[in-house]
């Protein structure tokens, strides 16, 4: 299955501490902690709690509640276009994540709100990368569309190049090497997702590092795919089974049983 999240805050707002600080708790899996740090007094911080709390509802599977009282309190300090296009989207991503995780069907609801933001947030703007990733997802993964989710996902990777955005680079490489893996293109895969893994350790983005190094092991030969997999299984065991979809990826085959 293909599971991601993404808050699209990038990694750290220059020298800002505050801004340090939160990504270094949220790249360790401590989303709580992070989104304590942020008073939701404007609506950018606001907007960036909201998103803290969704990503680590489709990361942990729990913390719907807050994460909703959290958009809530997003929704209502936003003004702008701007402002009210990034809560439809992390509107659209909490639906799509219960839906995915089977919490609740919100389908409808996630596409409604993914429209409202892109009628919100024009074609070049920063904030249309992440909606277009976001869309991919649900064509990928709730409408069975890898076409559309295809090119959505490429318009998702050429909006975050041109913005410098490269956390999502690393969701955008490792969903569309996803694809060509399912297409038999191996070599396509395995570049893509060595590249989604190169810019998660390069940006000390631990939480996603271990989706990546079993993403890479899907697409690699043994002995590599073993070693890959055993240091994602170290990496998802020292973090606490976070993310919590990835312990099915990363179970050790029942002894006796017959691999490939």
């Amino acid at each position: 299955m293909a599971h991601t999240a993404m808050s699209g805050n990038g990694t750290t707002a220059g020298d800002d501490p505050l801004q340090t600080a939160v990504w270094r708790l949220r790249s360790r899996a401590c989303w709580a902690d992070a989104a304590a740090l942020l008073q939701p007094r404007t609506a950018d911080a606001a907007l960036q709690r909201a998103a803290l709390l969704v990503e680590r509802c489709l990361y942990t599977e729990q913390g719907w509640e807050e994460a909703e009282d959290a958009l809530r309190t997003a929704e209502a300090l936003a003004h702008t276009d701007d402002e009210r296009g990034a809560a439809a989207c992390e509107r659209g991503y909490l639906a799509y994540a219960a839906t995915l995780l089977g919490v609740r069907d919100r389908a409808d609801e996630a596409r409604a709100a993914l429209g409202r933001t892109a009628a919100l947030i024009p074609p070049g703007a920063a904030g249309r990368a992440l909606l277009d990733f976001r869309r991919g997802l649900v064509a990928q993964n709730l409408a069975q569309a890898p076409q559309a989710a295809r090119a959505a996902f490429r318009r998702a990777h050429a909006g975050a190049t041109a913005h410098g955005d490269l956390l999502l680079l690393s969701f955008t490489w490792r969903h569309l090497a996803g694809l060509a893996l399912r297409e038999g293109e191996l070599a396509e895969a395995r570049h893509g997702f060595a590249e989604s893994l190169r810019i998660r350790e390069e940006l000390g983005y631990l939480v996603g590092t271990a989706p990546a190094l079993a993403s890479l092991a899907d697409a690699e030969a043994e002995p590599e795919a073993s070693r890959l997999r055993e240091e994602a299984r170290r990496l998802f065991q020292l973090l606490g089974g976070v993310p919590t979809w990835l312990a099915r990826q990363l179970a050790p085959p029942a002894a006796g049983a017959a691999t490939a």
